[in-house]
């Protein structure tokens, strides 16, 4: 599998994965493989509670309201996107990292692996 076929493989697996769990699923998902690191970008990806929420609260208080809803969101699905991320790829996750733009509603998946994914793709 080519590093192009595993990142679409990546993000339509977590998309899917996202739109069965919170019933809600971003507009346009992208997977980036780079050295140790596999970086899912969703653009459009914020819950309708959250938009009501940045558009009724107060600026400051929303932020850190959505913000805290996303932490929350991150440590319930991070076993299970690790699983994924393995599944496909054979490299153990060792950790996950998430933040998303309040402004744009983009939000990026980052999984660092136990292994150089992309040195392994280049035949390395």
């Amino acid at each position: 599998m080519t590093k192009g076929q595993l990142c679409d493989k990546i993000a339509k697996e977590i998309t899917k994965f996202y739109v069965s769990t919170l019933k809600y699923g971003p507009k346009e998902a992208k997977c980036y493989i780079v050295e140790d690191m596999v970086i899912v970008r969703f653009k459009g990806h914020l819950l309708p509670v959250e938009k009501e929420i940045l558009r009724f609260a107060n600026k400051s208080t929303a932020i850190e309201l959505v913000k805290n809803i996303r932490k929350v969101i991150h440590q319930i699905t991070t076993k299970k996107l690790s699983k994924i991320i393995e599944k496909n790829i054979g490299i153990p996750v060792i950790s996950c990292h998430s933040d998303i733009s309040t402004v744009t509603g983009e939000r990026l998946e980052i999984f660092v692996l136990k292994e150089n994914l992309e040195k392994k793709l280049n035949g390395g």
